[in-house]
């Protein structure tokens, strides 16, 4: 009987309801992105927010549903007013898309490279190329030797921003495809993966 009356005592204490008393921040992307609303983030304390990664997709970003694969992992690094500001801190292309572009007998040539933007940002990029039929391991090679070069060139002559955007849009893949082409029929090339993992002092 004692033991319920204390089970009743605790079942009628008030709960704080944390839930409702928190406050919404606006969650935005970087202007690379247009100052584009990613989404909405609940907290107690900004100071909760800062550091907190969130995802958004290519296709909700530019309003075009044929980008829908493309994720972009943002990081929030300040808060303005009831604005969450944020960086791009990566990107990943959805595995289900990656497959659909792998078929039989062919080749497909991939690599992990890291590079520094003009600017001193330093990001490592993971690429993809899938040929029209089998080729030698030789012309892999020579491929693969392509891919990292156009990559460090390209980094190299532009910005963070520039380059970021090159990725996520398709214009680095673009470049890859022109020059490794002349090697053999390329049907496609994917910037698979890109993260950042180094900023300027």
């Amino acid at each position: 009987m004692e033991e319920e009356k204390k089970v009743e005592k605790r079942e009628r204490r008030p709960t704080r309801d944390t839930w409702r008393t928190k406050g919404w921040y606006d969650v935005i992307a970087p202007a690379m992105f247009g100052s584009a609303k990613i989404g909405e983030t609940p907290a107690l304390d900004m100071r909760q927010i800062r550091g907190r990664v969130l995802e958004s997709t290519l296709g909700d970003l530019i309003d075009d549903f044929s980008k829908s694969h493309i994720k972009l992992f943002f990081q929030v690094k300040g808060i303005d007013g009831n604005r969450a500001v944020t960086k791009f801190i990566g990107h990943d292309i959805a595995s289900d898309y990656v497959r659909s572009q792998v078929r039989r007998r062919v080749s497909k040539i991939g690599g992990t490279w890291g590079t520094t933007t003009s600017d001193g940002y330093k990001l490592r990029l993971n690429a993809m190329a899938t040929t029209l039929k089998r080729i030698q391991s030789s012309q892999v090679e020579a491929i693969r030797a392509l891919m990292k070069e156009v990559i460090e060139q390209r980094a190299k002559e532009r910005t963070f921003d520039q380059f970021v955007q090159e990725i996520v849009l398709g214009k680095l893949s673009s470049d890859i495809y022109k020059v490794i082409k002349k090697i053999c029929p390329v049907r496609r090339v994917e910037v698979q993966k890109s993260k950042l993992i180094g900023e300027p002092a």
